[in-house]
């Protein structure tokens, strides 16, 4: 496998005054472009079985195009990914209000969350073994209503092995919540088919957490057994995605089989006709799973066609929807002098 390699070009405009940038990462296989404008992932260009390459995740041209409203593609969404029901939480004895832009609930970091900022280039990385970019961002006390200055930094590199690794830390002044993600959609067939409904998926989780009426959830953690949410074995996507008829597909948290906290393989996702595997590494404790359930063809992405339902697959690595408002969930609070510190991998293979 050839050295990563890393090309960086200027937009053609300034986002709100600032400086946009993309980055292309290489190691003459996989190639990878992203943008500090919302942290974006703009295409993961990857080889089928045959060698040929196709782009495998919607999104746009440029990164002006992200300007115009599409449902967080490829993007880092925080401060708190995922949904808080009401946009309330209490943390030390003090309530907080968000944002609500979700029906009745706050949904990944409000009205302007880490998805429509501008970040800065902290370092570029170029050696044997990797290339790529980490992006920093000072989120300040009560933006978009979350308590104390949020130092964030965000670093995308691609190794030699195939692996996009996708690093996430911060540190804060005062107590906060934190929960990061990428908001990637993967199509594997690089959206030559319509829907990733013939993809196969894999989940190393044995529950997931129940949700309510409102869409997030109702703090109880439920087999996926005898459930269209069982993922323990590989299955066809579309085998049960007509049953969850209120959300429309998938769009539920799995929890994940990985209490140690050590980075591991959590989820795999095959496209028979070309081969392609993407697996998923993470020391989070849960998965996202989303099937665009909501896209209706009203936006054509870089591959020149019309995204339609179920066209891709989220895999949204995280904490657990909620979390702040449910004790029996891993803690989202971040304290003066604590690291949230995690990681996540995504891999690209043929089989």
């Amino acid at each position: 496998m050839a050295k990563p390699t890393i090309t960086c070009t200027p937009a053609e405009n300034r986002i709100n005054g600032e400086e946009v940038l993309s980055f292309v990462v290489s190691n003459d296989s996989v190639e990878v472009t992203f943008t500090n404008y919302g942290c974006t992932i703009m295409s993961v260009l990857a080889p089928d079985k045959n060698g040929h390459k196709k782009n495998i995740v919607s999104g746009f041209a440029r990164p002006a195009d992200y300007l115009n409203s599409h449902p967080y593609f490829g993007c880092v969404v925080g401060r708190f990914a995922n949904r808080i029901a009401f946009g309330k939480f209490t943390l030390n004895n003090l309530e907080y209000q968000l944002p609500v832009n979700n029906g009745p609930n706050h949904l990944h970091g409000g009205i302007a969350g880490f998805d429509k900022k501008v970040w800065r280039v902290k370092n570029v990385i170029s050696d044997e073994d990797a290339a790529g970019v980490a992006f920093s961002y000072t989120s300040a006390d009560m933006e978009e209503g979350y308590p104390g200055k949020l130092e964030v930094t965000i670093t995308y590199s691609l190794n030699a092995n195939n692996e996009l690794i996708l690093q996430y830390e911060a540190t804060c002044d005062q107590p906060t919540i934190i929960n990061l993600t990428n908001h990637s959609y993967f199509n594997l067939s690089g959206f030559s088919d319509a829907t990733v409904d013939e993809h196969l998926l894999k989940i190393n989780a044995k529950n997931y957490t129940k949700k309510n009426e409102h869409n997030v959830p109702s703090g109880e953690i439920a087999p996926v057994e005898n459930t269209p949410l069982d993922f323990r074995e590989y299955k066809r996507i579309g085998q049960n995605i007509n049953e969850l008829i209120t959300d429309k597909g998938y769009d539920h948290n799995f929890v994940l089989q990985n209490s140690t906290g050590a980075i591991s393989l959590v989820a795999e996702l095959q496209e028979p006709v070309s081969g392609r595997l993407l697996q998923v590494l993470t020391n989070q404790p849960g998965i996202q799973v989303y099937t665009a359930n909501w896209w209706d063809g009203s936006i054509t992405g870089v591959q020149g066609v019309p995204y339609l339902q179920h066209g891709a697959i989220a895999l949204e690595t995280q904490n657990f929807p909620d979390a702040p408002n449910h004790s029996n969930f891993p803690s989202a609070a971040l304290s003066p002098g604590e690291v949230y510190n995690t990681t996540t991998t995504y891999r690209f293979t043929v089989i």
